[in-house]
């Protein structure tokens, strides 16, 4: 896993840094996801099909890392983490929708 540094020092396009960092199998349906409100990760498994607890995990730990998402630990009992998008996750809101509407006309 890189972390943000290395996502920064190791790519020569800043839009390629972000595109790596979003890439995956899951890290863009999390996003997508993200956008709606804050997620928990039982809910998340569940909308995820095909997805398992580590490779989720391991995506939203990643995009933890590179200030995308935000984790929330909820003490309350039950205990209980959810995720929400940060600022920087959210100026991204208008790049991913313009995304979908060029991947609709593909």
């Amino acid at each position: 896993m890189a972390t943000k540094n290395e996502l920064v020092t190791n790519e020569t396009c800043p839009a390629q840094a972000l595109l790596k960092s979003l890439s995956g199998k899951w890290k863009p349906e999390i996003f997508r996801l993200a956008v709606d409100g804050t997620l928990r990760f039982s809910s998340l498994l569940r909308q995820s099909e095909g997805a398992n607890k580590q490779t989720l995990a391991v995506a939203l730990k990643e995009l933890e890392v590179v200030g995308l998402l935000q984790k929330n630990v909820i003490k309350q009992k039950p205990l209980h983490i959810e995720y929400v998008l940060t600022e920087k996750g959210q100026s991204l809101i208008p790049v991913f929708k313009q995304l979908e509407r060029f991947g609709q006309g593909i």
